[in-house]
C-alpha cells in the first residue's frame, strides 16, 4: 500500500466516504420524487397517484406513521425533502455531508467545500411553500444539479488518490443501490396491475424512468425505441453508463483495489471479495434470466448483496475491529468512531438517529 494510504486515517477515510454517499442520498431521493410526480402529471386520468410507496422503499415506514395522518403527495414531498426530523429526508443528507465535509476539511479542496456548503444552503432554505406542485420540479432539478457539480469539482480539483477514492467508491455504491431502488418503483410497485404490462401507460412510465435517471437520450442511442427487456439491461447491467449497476459496481472495485493497492482479479480483504462477487454475478447475467426469476426479487436479493458488501467496506476500513469479516489492510489507522454512521444505512430498516460526528 502507499505512503499516502498508510497515513490515512480511518476516521477521515469515513467522513470522505459518507460525505459523497449522503451528496448521493440527496440526489436520488430527489429522482424518486421527480419520477412519481411526473408519472401523476403524464398518465391517464384514470390512474391514481402513489407516494406510500416511495416511503416503503426507503424504509421509512414507521418513522412516516408516526408524524403524519396520510400518504399524500404534500406530506410524502414534504417528509422525504424538509423534514429534518427524517433522518433520510434531502435536507437532513446534505446536513450531514456539510458536517463530514467539515471534520476533513483539510483533505478536501477549497472548491469542494464552497460547493458543498453551497448545496447547504439551499436545501436549509427550501420550505414548503417552494416544494409546492408550480415550483417542485425547479427544486429538484437544483439538487441534482448541486450534486453533479460537486462530484465535478471534486474530480478537477483534487488528487486522484486515496481521499478521491473514498469519495468515489462512496458515490458509486449509494448510486447502485438507489438505481435498484428507482427501477423497484416503476417495476414492482407502480405499474397498477398486470394487465397494464405493454400498454401506453407503461411505455409511457418506462420513459419517465429513464428520464429521472437521465438515461433516455443514452438509451435512445444504445437501444431505439422503449422495450422494458432493454430498459432493465441498460440500467442493470451496461458497463458504460455511469448510473448502471454494473458500471457503478466496475468503478468501485477501481476505487477498492486503488486503495488496498491490490491487483485486479484478486482480493485482500473481504470488502473486495465482496464487491468483487457482486461485479462478477451482474457480468455474466442476462437480462432474460433477471426477468425470468422476477426483477423485484432480483432486486431485493441485489440490495441485500450490496448491504453485507458495504458492511464489509465499514469493517475493513473504519471500525476499530474487524472480527469475522477480515483484517484491515495497509497500515490505516483504526479509530473507533463517535456514532457509527457507516452501520446505519447499510441496511435501511436499521434507523439511526445521530450518524456523523458532531
Amino acid at each position: 500500500m502507499a505512503a499516502e494510504a498508510r497515513d490515512m486515517l480511518s476516521r477521515v477515510a469515513d467522513s470522505l466516504y459518507w460525505m459523497s454517499r449522503y451528496i448521493e442520498r440527496a440526489e436520488n431521493t430527489a429522482r424518486f420524487i421527480d419520477v412519481n410526480l411526473q408519472m401523476s402529471l403524464d398518465a391517464p386520468i384514470t390512474f391514481s397517484e402513489q407516494w406510500e410507496p416511495l416511503i416503503a422503499i426507503t424504509g421509512d415506514v414507521a418513522a412516516f406513521s408516526d408524524r403524519y395522518d396520510a400518504a399524500t403527495r404534500e406530506n410524502v414531498i414534504r417528509f422525504l425533502t424538509i423534514d429534518r426530523d427524517n433522518p433520510n429526508s434531502i435536507v437532513s443528507a446534505v446536513t450531514k455531508a456539510r458536517e463530514n465535509a467539515r471534520s476533513v476539511r483539510e483533505v478536501i479542496s477549497t472548491d469542494v467545500w464552497e460547493q458543498i456548503n453551497a448545496f447547504y444552503l439551499l436545501v436549509s432554505s427550501a420550505s414548503a411553500e417552494r416544494l409546492a406542485l408550480s415550483d417542485s420540479y425547479n427544486f429538484f432539478a437544483d439538487i441534482k444539479r448541486f450534486s453533479h457539480l460537486t462530484a465535478g469539482v471534486a474530480d478537477n480539483t483534487m488528487s486522484h488518490g486515496e481521499a478521491w477514492n473514498f469519495m468515489r467508491l462512496g458515490r458509486m455504491i449509494e448510486r447502485a443501490d438507489n438505481t435498484s431502488r428507482l427501477l423497484d418503483v416503476k417495476y414492482f410497485i407502480l405499474l397498477p396491475s398486470a394487465e397494464d404490462v405493454g400498454s401506453a401507460i407503461d411505455e409511457m412510465q418506462w420513459s419517465i424512468l429513464l428520464r429521472s435517471a437521465t438515461a433516455l437520450e443514452m438509451y435512445r442511442r444504445r437501444h431505439g425505441t422503449i422495450v422494458p427487456a432493454n430498459v432493465i439491461d441498460f440500467l442493470i447491467l451496461d458497463s458504460e453508463f455511469p448510473r448502471a449497476i454494473l458500471f457503478c459496481l466496475l468503478t468501485a472495485e477501481q476505487s477498492l483495489h486503488a486503495i488496498s493497492g491490490s491487483r485486479q482479479g484478486t482480493f485482500s480483504n473481504l470488502a473486495e471479495r465482496r464487491i468483487g462477487q457482486l461485479r462478477s454475478e451482474l457480468s455474466y447475467s442476462q437480462v432474460a434470466e433477471i426477468i425470468a426469476g422476477g426483477l423485484h426479487e432480483f432486486l431485493d436479493n441485489f440490495q441485500a448483496q450490496l448491504n453485507a458488501a458495504g458492511e464489509a467496506i465499514t469493517a475493513t476500513f473504519f471500525a476499530l475491529q474487524s472480527e469475522g469479516l477480515g483484517r484491515t489492510t495497509g497500515g490505516l489507522t483504526r479509530d473507533l468512531l463517535s456514532g457509527d454512521q457507516s452501520q446505519g444505512w447499510v441496511d435501511r430498516d436499521r434507523r439511526h438517529e445521530s450518524d456523523f460526528r458532531q
